[in-house]
This record gives structure tokens, C-alpha cells and sequence, in this order.
């Protein structure tokens, strides 16, 4: 098959899966009520289309509900696509960083609702990733709280400095769930398994399953047998 044929294949895959949801809709429900559902659902996908253009994503959908900040600083890849109510921010001013700081959500990203995204410094994530809902990744902390400078528990969080102690980089064809907490420095490897509701506090190999509070390599992918092992560590 060629490239093209084969990039084609995530769209018509989603066409098939919206055609399907139509026809159960439209066989399910009375004529009027299956008309509303029909035009509400339309309209939903637009504005998301509309979203996406209107920061000059390409090919991209941003859901309802969503903000986005620091647009200059962000670098997303086709085919990407973000639930409802998402908080994206990348922050310049005051975050005490020498370098610009950058985010970059590669090709055929997909998260779900209430996905979190904060930098100062810099997150990267790789291409073909799919994000649960209400994830956190963040490369920094409100304050210190190791080395020399450390924040006092007299001053208000809020007027803590945001501090970065290294990146947040995430491979490829990674699988985040639910309500998993990553916050950097981190380094997660290409398809790795992350377990919804873990915590990440350090790095990933590629090719695992980790999951807990913190997060642990649960199994292996052997790459002989072509199975998931449970590790020994």
C-alpha cells in the first residue's frame, strides 16, 4: 500500500465510525429528535474545527470550552485532537527560564476531556499518542522545594516563583489514562502503557506498562513472544 493510502486510513476509519453513529441515531430515535441530535452533533464538530483554524491548527479539533495560551509558543502536528475543557498554557513572562519555552503535541495526537498542559520551560510529546480524560503534565512546580533557594511556607503559593528542574519529553505511540499526574523532569519512551490514576515521579523505558502512586513498570513487551510480560523489578 502506499503512503498516502495509508494516511488516509485514520480518516476513514473516524468517517466510518461517525456514519455508523449516524445510522443508529437515525434508527433509534423519532424523525424530529434524531434531526436535533443530528444538527446539534454537527454543529459541536465545527465550532471544534472552527477552534482549531481560528490558532492556525491545521487539520486539527479543539473542543468546547477549551483555552489556549502563549499560541506563539505552541507547535501542534495534523490530525490532532483535543476534548472539552481543556487548559493549554505555556508561560513566558516571570518563569525565570533563560530559554523560550516551547510545546509540542506531534501528528495524530488525541486527548479527552479536561486535559491540562502547562510549560515553562519545554514539553514535547511525541506523534500518534492518545491522552485520557483530566491529565496533568506540567515541567514545573509553584516554588522550590530542593537545592540551595527553597521556598518558604510563610509566602503565598501564588507568589511562589515557577520553577522548572528539566522538561517533560514524551515519545511516541504512548497511551495515557485517566487522571494520571506527570510532572517533570520526565522522560516517558516510545509506546509505553501509563495506568489511569498513576502518578509519574521518574523515567520511563519504552515498550512498558507502568502504573501506581508512583508509578511502577508492571510489564514488559517482548518483542520474541510479542506479548506483554509481567517485570521482575
Amino acid at each position: 500500500m502506499t503512503k498516502s493510502f495509508m494516511q488516509r486510513i485514520p480518516f476513514m476509519t473516524g468517517l466510518l465510525k461517525r456514519l455508523l453513529q449516524i445510522s443508529k441515531v437515525v434508527a433509534q430515535e423519532r424523525p424530529l429528535v434524531a434531526l436535533f441530535r443530528l444538527v446539534g452533533w454537527l454543529t459541536y464538530i465545527l465550532e471544534g474545527k472552527f477552534s482549531a483554524y481560528f490558532l492556525g491548527w491545521n487539520k486539527a479539533y479543539l473542543g468546547r470550552g477549551s483555552r489556549v495560551i502563549g499560541t506563539r509558543l505552541i507547535e501542534v502536528g495534523e490530525r490532532l485532537s483535543i476534548g472539552r475543557y481543556a487548559w493549554i498554557e505555556v508561560v513566558d513572562l516571570y518563569s525565570g527560564m533563560s530559554d523560550t519555552p516551547v510545546l509540542r503535541l506531534g501528528k495524530g495526537f488525541h486527548a479527552s476531556e479536561r486535559l491540562h498542559i502547562s510549560a515553562v520551560n519545554r514539553v514535547e510529546i511525541g506523534d500518534d499518542c492518545l491522552f485520557g480524560s483530566g491529565v496533568y503534565i506540567s515541567d514545573h512546580n509553584h516554588g522550590s522545594y530542593r537545592g540551595e533557594e527553597q521556598s518558604h511556607p510563610s509566602e503565598p503559593p501564588v507568589a511562589r516563583k515557577l520553577v522548572s528542574h528539566g522538561p517533560v519529553v514524551i515519545g511516541s505511540k504512548v497511551w495515557i489514562g485517566d487522571n494520571v499526574t506527570i510532572v517533570g523532569s520526565i522522560r516517558i519512551g516510545d509506546g509505553v502503557v501509563v495506568g489511569a490514576n498513576s502518578i509519574v515521579t521518574r523515567d520511563v523505558p519504552d515498550n512498558v506498562i507502568v502504573g501506581g502512586i508512583p508509578a511502577k513498570i508492571l510489564k514488559k513487551f517482548n518483542f520474541s513472544s510479542e506479548k506483554w510480560e509481567v517485570s521482575e523489578e
